[in-house]
């Protein structure tokens, strides 16, 4: 994490994360470290269908077509997310925690993660085969994490 934070301040790279299934985790990650303030913008925690609607103004059709747990909607998160927060890097992470709200199509531990610097933007689809919420959580930090650290090098 200090590795994460010192890269990002050497190079003047500002982050901003949109959190659904993390809660928060990612931006309490990076916060609970020294030195965040140079680099950490903001954090959403966009939960809910409504809170990806009004604070980061994901279209309701995209919602209704692909559902939230979709590289649509990741896509979405993250490409407003930069129009909002103004950071070089911007992540949005979408997923299913767990233990329940699984589907066939889409299982528990399905999680996309989406990072944006400058003009590029990849969406990451993950399945995290733990059951357990808190260790899909994590892990999906732990990705977004590593994920970061290869975008800003």
């Amino acid at each position: 994490m200090e590795t994460l934070i010192k890269l990002l301040t050497k190079k003047k790279l500002t982050i901003s994360f949109a959190e659904s299934c993390t809660g928060g985790l990612l931006a309490s990650s990076i916060t609970s470290i020294s030195g965040a303030s140079k680099i950490f913008n903001l954090g959403f925690v966009t939960y809910s269908n409504q809170s990806k609607i009004k604070v980061l103004k994901i279209n309701k059709n995209i919602l209704r077509k692909y559902g939230a747990v979709s590289h649509e909607c990741c896509s979405a998160m993250v490409m407003n997310l930069s129009k909002i927060s103004k950071a070089k890097i911007n992540v949005s992470i979408t997923g299913i925690a767990g233990p329940k709200g699984g589907t066939k199509q889409k299982p528990v531990g399905l999680v996309f993660i989406g990072i944006k610097k400058g003009n590029k933007i990849q969406v990451n689809k993950c399945i995290f085969k733990s059951k357990k919420r808190s260790s899909i959580q994590k892990a999906t930090v732990k990705k977004a994490l590593n994920l970061i650290l290869k975008v800003a090098r």
